[in-house]
């Protein structure tokens, strides 16, 4: 191929390290005005009362909003989240109230004039203790709220979501088992620390119409949660979304979009811009959720899994509209990469008084993979088995069921040539080697997977037009966010209609009334479903080039070949017309014109995926699956606890790669996410639910000298048939499972297993000096 499978530098690259690239925040519009927002003080509490009076005096101040202006809720899988606080809060920092101000230093004033009684509720800060009998409730209300068929709320509790899965005969396959090991596994809410906090301007009409500009991953869920909450027609609400600096899942669904909105209305139809500070990022913005996971594994002697039972709780915090789907991703993933005939699964998200949780790049997985790929080591430990061994014996092959009793495909990747090409660079095999009397080597190995988790009838369309010069226009959904899929989908189209890449443009920005639709820009789904769409819509485009072309050459479509920016007739590449005569209809010399201007459509929707059995879990809910294994070579100070990561391999199943420096760009730099998650990230609270490091002061994350020196990276190629020249996703899958890879190193070096994220040099002393 010409294009596809060639490193090609960023198409996006130019505008983005000179400054030229356009953000939310670099958006003026006439008579703008500026919001600020009060922030609760309790992590849970009635609202008693709420004096505006004194902040209404302020000059500059236009209008004051506070719950009550807006009682609706807004939310994508559950609609339980308010606009504002409204009746009660129900995290530190949940938005009371809002200014609306000629200028933000104004707004900033009059904030602090607002006046709150409130009555405090005792809080529920620990997602055990949130599925007691006797918890408070964070949400009384939840029988009330409207929610996908996928997902089960529980009223009465504060359970927003149950997940359950079966698969086998639990009891038969612990009896069949040699060995029974059951351990428990934490970790905390962290931030999504993008470069780009949240910004977004709404402006109300009069004649009822919306318009947004917004720092987003998702301008049509935005819109469409808009109109189902507000009951605005889609027609009426435009979402335009420039650059966005980073967004890992944090900008995924909506976020402020609705208050921005209705904030324009009550000022007078002005437009409104909000603009999250750092501190108001970490405290106001959402967070990927916490988790706590049980896990009990039955085997044979010779290493041969039988059952496992299965727990994970994820907090949700206050509020689960996009989180509901987090735990359900990880109910029908929760075996990780083995193939378990007995199995019971229960995965649950669960209301906190915490900020409230949403997406997180690889949602869901990233969780539960901390605990599988731990408990596999600990298991193999307990039956004296290496642990490569171990994983080998169990991998989910093609030919095998996965939880939900999906027979894995043929063509769905191979995790065991991951697992076994991340042994063979990072030198599996050798011992732990003492380098002075304190500092210990070790090496450490986890695997993983992931499949798109989106409902049945995610879709993604693609719009291609030729312009009249010959150079190419592609219209996509897909949001930019850092990853490069629009380079990507460019090489596409450059392959199947033979125009170079520098010859075509993807519209740098996403408009709801101009752009094609795509579900939204999550889940490592883009490729893959958009890749399809562009496909499609550039086949439909050379139909058209073809149909034109045959009668200009007078030579049926089956004989003519497009190639070189032009269509010739086949061994006669000098009966040729340039693909820029074709653009806007062929025009003879006596000026009659026949055909059109060259515009093609494609779409693309998963086909035969599922929802699945609520009793069983059982369903096809999996577009595809992408494997992977990541092992790392550690230096262990015993004495302070202390680890410097030396060596990072990655290997990845991706299918196809189209651009094999993007791949590898996605790869170091989830890898190193993945090592500043699992190292050093983490939201800390005192026990009354207040935030203690609201700033990256305080709030650690890797740095440049943190990152490995050596990185080496294995990219595999098992094509999907049905993908994009047989492409797979992979950008979420780097960043998984480093951390139990760590973790693993840690227990080769000392025999201590840590079971609690972050590995903080303090956690690991503290273990290696337990009971000192």
């Amino acid at each position: 191929m010409k294009y596809v499978g060639k490193p090609i530098q960023r198409i996006d690259a130019y505008e983005k390290v000179t400054g030229f690239a356009e953000y939310a925040g670099d958006l003026e519009l006439p008579g703008m005005l500026y919001a600020k927002l009060l922030l609760s003080p309790y992590a849970h509490a009635r609202i008693r009362s709420i004096d505006i009076s004194n902040a209404l005096k302020i000059q500059g101040v236009v209008t004051i909003a506070t719950g009550e202006d807006f009682p609706f809720r807004v939310g994508l899988y559950v609609n339980d989240r308010y606009i504002l606080a409204r009746k009660k809060v129900r995290w530190i920092g949940e938005p009371v109230a809002a200014v609306v101000a000629e200028d933000l230093e104004t707004a900033e004033e009059a904030v602090e004039l607002i006046r709150v009684e409130y009555d405090p509720l005792p809080p529920v800060l620990d997602v055990r203790d949130a599925l007691k009998h006797d918890a408070p409730l964070v949400h009384e209300e939840l029988g009330e709220y409207a929610h996908s068929p996928a997902f089960n709320p529980i009223p009465g509790t504060n359970i927003a979501n149950r997940f359950v899965v079966k698969k086998g005969n639990i009891e038969d396959g612990f009896r069949k088992s040699d060995v029974i090991v059951e351990n428990e596994f934490f970790m905390p809410q962290v931030s999504h620390v993008p470069m780009e906090p949240h910004v977004c301007i709404g402006q109300y009409l009069k004649d009822g119409s919306i318009k947004l500009w917004t720092s987003a991953q998702s301008p049509f869920a935005i819109r469409y949660i808009l109109g189902y909450s507000l009951g605005i027609p889609l027609h009426k609400i435009s979402v335009y979304v420039p650059y966005v600096g980073g967004g890992f899942g944090g900008k995924a669904g909506i976020n402020f979009e609705p208050l921005v909105a209705l904030l324009s209305k009550k000022a007078g139809y002005r437009p409104v811009k909000l603009e999250l500070t750092r501190e108001e990022q970490f405290m106001t913005a959402p967070v990927r959720q916490g988790f706590y996971g049980k896990i009990k594994t039955g085997v044979t002697r010779d290493g041969r899994i039988m059952a496992k039972k299965i727990f994970y709780a994820f907090d949700a915090g206050a509020y689960a509209d996009y989180g509901v789907n987090i735990g359900r991703a990880a109910g029908y993933s929760c075996t990780g990469p083995y193939y378990v005939p007995n199995l019971e699964g229960e995965s649950l998200t669960v209301y906190t008084n915490h900020p409230w949780g949403t997406a997180f790049r690889g949602f869901g997985h990233f969780e539960f993979l901390w605990a599988i790929e731990r408990q596999m080591e600990i298991v193999a430990a307990e039956i004296g088995m290496d642990p490569v061994e171990f994983r080998l014996k169990n991998a989910l092959l093609p030919g095998l069921t996965t939880a939900t009793g999906e027979k894995l495909r043929e063509d769905a990747g191979r995790v065991d040539q991951c697992i076994r090409a991340v042994a063979e660079k990072i030198g599996w095999g050798t011992p732990p080697v003492k380098i002075s009397s304190s500092k210990v080597r070790a090496k450490g190995i986890a695997a993983l997977w992931k499949a798109p988790a989106m409902p049945p009838n995610a879709a993604s369309a693609a719009i291609i037009k030729l312009n009249e010069d010959g150079t190419i226009l592609l219209s996509v959904g897909v949001t930019e966010i850092g990853q490069g899929t629009v380079t990507a989908l460019a090489q596409i189209v450059a392959e199947e209609l033979s125009v170079p890449v520098e010859k075509i443009k993807v519209v740098p920005f996403r408009h709801t009334d101009l752009t094609p639709y795509s579900w939204q820009t999550v889940a490592s789904r883009n490729l893959f479903m958009e890749g399809r769409a562009v496909i499609r819509a550039a086949r439909d485009a050379k139909e058209q080039i073809l149909d034109i072309a045959s009668q200009v050459l007078r030579t049926p479509k089956d004989d003519l070949v497009i190639e070189d920016e032009k269509v010739y007739v086949k061994g006669r590449p000098e009966w040729s017309i340039y693909l820029k005569d074709l653009a806007a209809g062929y025009v003879y010399p006596d000026g009659n014109t026949i055909g059109g201007p060259i515009i093609g459509r494609g779409y693309y929707v998963g086909s035969r995926l599922t929802y699945l059995d609520p009793e069983t879990g059982q369903g096809y809910p999996a577009l595809k699956w992408t494997f992977g294994a990541q092992a790392v070579e550690i230096e262990l100070d015993e004495e302070t606890g202390e680890v410097k990561i030396l060596k990072i391999v990655s290997a990845f199943d991706v299918g196809k790669a189209v651009n094999p420096l993007l791949v590898e760009g996605q790869i170091i730099g989830g890898g190193v996410q993945s090592l500043s998650l699992g190292m050093w990230e983490e939201y800390r609270y005192d026990e009354n639910g207040k935030m203690l490091n609201p700033n990256l002061t305080d709030y650690k994350i890797a740095r440049a000298g943190d990152i490995p020196e050596e990185y080496e990276i294995v990219v595999i190629e098992n094509p999907q048939k049905d993908g994009p020249y047989g492409a797979r996703g992979v950008a979420e899958l780097a960043m998984l499972s480093v951390p139990p890879a760590v973790a693993n190193a840690i227990f080769h070096a000392t025999g201590i297993n840590i079971n609690n994220l972050p590995l903080t040099f303090e956690n690991i002393w503290r273990a290696l000096n337990k009971g000192e």
